[in-house]
Formats: structure tokens, sequence, C-alpha cells
């Protein structure tokens, strides 16, 4: 029963910006299997049910079709959820979730391939994991294709890291309001920038959680209540660059995992781009 979480992405059929470069190759494997996948609907119908259900030229690695009807029945699928098929997993589903599942459903046929975002367990490690989907409605069936997105590398935060304190150098006021919009292109999959003002040791910006600024960041601690903040101001005073590592809460997966922090001293500030370890 555990893959009935899957229709949680019902909950977020919004359209979303495309998937950052580094996920490019994936975000468009997963589009063209979706193309496929319609064409090959648009010629057999629902007879191309049978092809998207079994192994084979609609599934590519961790990649696969899937097809729900506009009632939330689950029609098809090359994946764990075919065990789900023929079954109707709206009733799975919240209030909420029902109700964004139906207005969903208002979307114009036309509208061509949309885009979403939601957490799903990844069947091969059982972590559960951000996934992107590509979906497209045709009459009354929603025709979709997922992929999961991949965790930011060490060398991921290191230049978003680079690119945050040279834009600060450069633009403080711009770059504090930019960071603090939670959409100004310093949000990378699991990676955000944190800014604190050495002098004032509070936090003057943060990548996810605005109720975090003005606030004192050498009172941090992890969730076990291990100081966090005191050891990487003592870190950072006596030198420009360094590094550091505790557990955190990673906005993607929503659990406590270990966590490696890139600092830099700009000015009075310190800017920190932090990884979550695999």
């Amino acid at each position: 029963m555990k893959y009935l979480h899957k229709m949680a992405w019902l909950g977020c059929l919004l359209m979303l910006p495309l998937a950052p470069a580094h996920a490019a190759d994936d975000g468009q494997a997963a589009r063209a299997l979706l193309e496929k996948a319609l064409a090959y609907y648009h010629d057999n119908g629902d007879k191309a049910f049978a092809a998207f259900s079994r192994q084979g030229e609609f599934v590519d690695k961790d990649r696969y079709v899937f097809v729900v009807d506009t009632k939330g029945t689950m029609l098809a699928s090359g994946g764990p959820s075919s065990a789900l098929i023929g079954r109707d997993v709206s009733e799975v589903l919240g209030p909420d979730l029902q109700k964004t599942f139906k207005d969903a459903l208002k979307i114009p046929e036309g509208n061509g391939i949309q885009q979403a975002e939601y957490r799903w367990r990844n069947w091969a490690d059982g972590k559960v994991e951000r996934k992107h989907v590509y979906y497209q409605r045709i009459g009354q069936r929603i025709l979709a294709v997922g992929y999961y997105l991949p965790r930011a590398s060490a060398e991921q935060a290191k230049a978003l890291l680079d690119k945050a304190a040279a834009d600060l150098a450069k633009d403080e006021k711009g770059t504090l309001a930019a960071i603090n919009t939670l959409k100004g292109g310093y949000l990378e999959d699991d990676l955000y920038v944190f800014v604190v003002d050495l002098d004032t040791r509070r936090y003057v910006a943060h990548g996810t959680q605005l109720r975090l600024i003005n606030t004192d960041f050498g009172k941090v601690v992890d969730p076990e209540g291990k100081p966090v903040g005191e050891p990487i101001l003592a870190l950072i005073a006596g030198q420009d660059e360094g590094e550091y590592q505790y557990r955190w809460k990673n906005p993607v997966t929503a659990k406590v995992e270990n966590k490696h922090a890139y600092l830099k001293k700009v000015g009075h500030f310190l800017v920190a781009v932090g990884y979550y370890s695999p």
C-alpha cells in the first residue's frame, strides 16, 4: 500500500520551471518517454495500456509511464504502482488533495505537457526523494512520466557558495533580497544559501526558512540539541574559509541527515552552503 503515496503528485499539479541544468538529461529523457507514450496512445487508444504496464519500450531505468483517469483510477503503470491498476486511488487522498486533483482536471486538454514536483519513495533504495513529473491530459486520461531529481554534490555546493559570495561582494542589498525571495537563483535541488551578519551574529538571509531572519545564529543547535552556530562562528573567526559537518533537516526529504557545509567570509558576512551526504 506504500505505493498509494505516489498519487501525492496529484496535489502538486502546478506549472513549474524546468529542472536545473544538471538534471537536464534526466528531464529530457523523461519528457521524450512521455512524448513517445502520447504518440503511441494516439495511435492505439486504451489498447496502449498493456504496453505501458509491462517491462519494455515504455520503461527506461527508473522512468516509466503511468496513467490515471479523471476519476482517480490507475489504468496503467510500468513501475511499482502497477499493483494499483484498476483501483480507485483517489479514495486514499485526503480532502485537500482530492480538491486539488479536481482543480487540476480543469486544465484544458489542449494545454499540452505540464510539469509538477512531488516526493516519492525510490523503490531502488527505499528513500523518499524529490521527483519531477511530466504529464498531459488526453480526454479522460492523464499520461505521466517522472524521474528522481539528483542529490546535489559537493562540487555543486562549492559552486553555489562561490556564486553567492561573489554576488554579495558586488551587490549586498540585492543579493540578500534575492536569497530571501526563495526563488532568486540561490536554490538548487537540496542546496540553499544562508548568510549571517558577523557583527550582530544574526541571520540576514536564508534560502528556505525566512522565519530565521534576524534570529541569533549563535544559538542554533541541531535536532538533538548539539550546538551548530557557535562552533561555526568560532571556526570562521580565525579564517576566511572553512568547512563544518553537522546534522540538519533536508528540505527536500524532510528528514534529518548528515550535512557538510562550506563557509566563506565576505566582509562582515558569513556565507554558507551545505550539501547532504548520501
